[in-house]
């Protein structure tokens, strides 16, 4: 239920979960007398099955409380959207499927024209019919406080593809990342172009930082992403000896000015998975909160939420 819309004094709240708005629709049911299974209601109160007691229909200041509550908490999220510049307050990401979608090898991606049974998948699009995109963030080069804070701030979830080069010039930036929610996984130790490498040499780069991430994060990753999403089957089945059960890749990369695409489709779908990186001025015309803002106002105005990847997988 993405709206509630309440009285002229309040405004319409955007976002709501359908856990409180059923709440809120069935306390005004019991305060009407509409609850009952058969029949009208009688007295305003709800028809009590055999053996149990009249419902009792709570006070219309408990619905007022309630009613509040939500208010506030849009109001709150609207102040958040405000602070960081944001065109539109974000859509809340329904809750994951209960059932995970069956990820496979996305045609197009096939090593060799095929994937041998029981390497990790490599794909782009999450089978899914709800208004959802995953943000992938990599490398690790940047490391902008205003960023946390601004996600955390705005209860964005993202997942982190990290390369130990980069990431040991501050390992306590991603803690504080982790801290918060965000999944660190694998990205290699150096982020070599991995097909011209032998199957020794690519077994050391992803084997080598799942050691690092579960050395200082206390974790060995179940994802891995391929630097500059190039690959081959020895790619695959190094990652598979060191753990990695899934290897996504992208359909969309936004950047402080831009997006970018891996074909000629420019739209967005359900289930994309969106790369950026940790870069900052050095690298963009502008920084990482630039960067979410224009990622965040296009998904937003065209009715998508962002949801966790790893809740998919």
């Amino acid at each position: 239920m993405r709206e509630v819309v309440q009285n002229d004094k309040n405004r319409t709240l955007r976002g709501v979960g359908l856990h409180g708005g059923l709440a809120l629709l069935t306390a005004a049911a019991l305060l009407s007398g509409c609850v009952g299974s058969d029949g009208p209601a009688t007295s305003g109160a709800a028809r009590p099955a055999p053996g149990q007691q009249p419902l009792q229909a709570p006070p219309a200041r408990a619905l007022d409380a309630y009613a509040g509550k939500l208010g506030a908490a849009a109001a709150a999220r609207a102040a958040t959207a405000k602070r960081w510049k944001l065109a539109r307050v974000p859509l809340t990401a329904p809750a994951p499927p209960a059932k995970k979608p069956r990820i496979t090898t996305r045609k197009g991606f096939e090593v060799d024209g095929h994937t041998e049974d029981g390497l990790p998948p490599v794909f782009t699009t999450v089978p899914t019919k709800e208004k959802i995109v995953f943000l992938t963030i990599d490398d690790g080069a940047e490391k902008d406080p205003a960023f946390l804070r601004m996600m955390s701030e705005l209860k964005i979830p993202y997942t982190a593809f990290l390369s130990d080069y980069l990431v040991k010039e501050d390992y306590g930036y991603f803690a504080r990342m982790q801290r918060a929610g965000v999944g660190l996984h694998n990205h290699t130790l150096h982020h070599p172009y991995l097909p011209g490498l032998s199957y020794a040499r690519q077994k050391r780069e992803i084997c080598g930082m799942q050691d690092v991430i579960e050395k200082r994060y206390g974790k060995r990753p179940a994802l891995f992403r391929p630097p500059f999403g190039n690959y081959n089957e020895n790619t695959l089945r190094a990652a598979k000896s060191c753990g990695i059960t899934h290897a996504p890749l992208w359909n969309e990369e936004v950047f402080v000015d831009r997006w970018e695409y891996r074909e000629w489709d420019r739209d967005l779908h359900p289930g994309d998975i969106v790369l950026s990186h940790f870069r900052g001025k050095e690298h963009w015309k502008g920084s990482m909160t630039d960067m979410i803002r224009r990622f965040l106002d296009r998904v937003t105005a065209e009715g998508y939420a962002v949801a966790r990847l790893e809740d998919y997988l």
